[in-house]
């Protein structure tokens, strides 16, 4: 009762997004898990069913780092979260671009249920918090997720551990800056940092949901190893304490992969909020053109806006056979983030090392 006071009074202030953090472990019982309990699902819909009695424009946004299945139960049904955190993008999207294989992204994106219109994913990659490990489990091999690790330490990162019931530990996230993270790929380190990181994000601003970037990647914000020996906390090593004067330099040097990022990402941002195809509820279909390329389909909810969102997340060139695109060649077909017109009568084209396109017909 004294929480929904409080809610009660951010609502009196014009708060309208309620973002419930590790939500899972709500409520207690002895001789459970205390995780995900009846209770909390409960209560999650009794502060939902309340805070839309209150102001129906009131959105539920819930946060729990776990396996895909169980963060997938927070929709509830249809009467629970309106957003629930898309915990496994960042570690298979980071897998993914360090493997230069798309194939347990796009098995996980097959398998994703489409959301209830008015219901969505919060898309995300990084946060103040690491990229998580739990939610790989089911998705990612025991191998698989060591050499991934193995390769976030060699990037300047560290691995956080959890307790398990038997008084073991598992791993449970990854912490490293983003834009470490995407150095090299598991061959090593390479020249192709910016182009990487940039094409995760031009994969996140496409994909069915509501994309959300860390503060810290929009500034190519990089390992911060002397705020984690000062705090001994290895969450530190992805909260870097900019002072304004020497972030506004670096962002003023357009030779600085400060100012690479921060411009990329803005000009994406700017091309992504006026397409209807990337609403949250768009329709969305993965396609197949081999592990090299990540490629999927979105159409707005009039049926009359399609893009083709087309990755390459690999450092050598791949070449697209327009043919597979079925374009409709009555229509212009643009490359919304280079603005170059492509001819459906082409072949194909060629996209160079990381290299995205937004191919759409209006």
């Amino acid at each position: 009762l004294e929480c929904m006071r409080i809610i009660k009074s951010y609502l009196d202030h014009g708060v309208s997004l309620f973002r419930f953090d590790a939500v899972g472990f709500l409520w207690k019982q002895l001789g459970t898990t205390g995780m995900h309990l009846t209770e909390t699902h409960e209560l999650i819909r009794v502060m939902r069913l309340l805070l839309e009695h209150c102001d129906d424009q009131s959105v539920v946004v819930t946060e729990t780092n776990v396996p895909n299945h169980e963060n997938l139960s927070y929709f509830g049904n249809g009467n629970e979260a309106h957003l629930i955190y898309n915990f496994s993008m960042p570690p298979l999207l980071l897998n993914a671009l360090l493997t230069g294989s798309s194939k347990h992204l796009k098995t996980w994106m097959m398998t994703m249920p489409p959301a209830q219109f008015g219901r969505g994913y919060f898309n995300f990659i990084a946060s103040h918090d690491g990229i998580g490990l739990r939610p790989t489990e089911g998705l990612l091999a025991d191998d698989e997720r060591q050499v991934l690790m193995d390769k976030m330490r060699e990037f300047g990162g560290e691995i956080s551990m959890r307790q398990t019931a038997d008084g073991g530990e598992k791993p449970y996230e990854i912490n490293i800056s983003l834009f470490d993270a995407f150095k090299g790929t598991i061959d090593g380190e390479d020249d192709y940092q910016v182009a990487r990181f940039l094409c995760a994000h031009t994969i996140l601003l496409a994909l069915e949901g509501i994309p959300a970037i860390y503060i810290h990647s929009f500034l190519g914000t990089e390992n911060d190893q002397a705020l984690r020996a000062k705090t001994g906390r290895a969450r530190s090593i992805n909260r870097h304490r900019w002072h304004e004067p020497t972030i506004s330099a670096l962002l003023d040097d357009p030779s600085s992969h400060h100012a690479l990022v921060f411009e990329g990402l803005s000009h994406l941002i700017n091309v992504r909020k006026h397409q209807g195809a990337f609403h949250p509820n768009a329709t969305q279909y993965t396609l197949h053109f081999g592990d090299a390329i990540f490629a999927f389909w979105r159409q707005n909810l009039n049926r009359d806006q399609s893009i083709f969102a087309l990755n390459n997340i690999t450092n050598s060139h791949q070449c697209i056979p327009l043919s597979e695109l079925n374009l409709i060649g009555t229509d212009t077909w643009t490359d919304l983030i280079s603005g170059k017109v492509i001819d459906p009568d082409d072949k194909g084209f060629e996209l160079a090392p990381y290299q995205c396109v937004w191919l759409a017909n209006s």
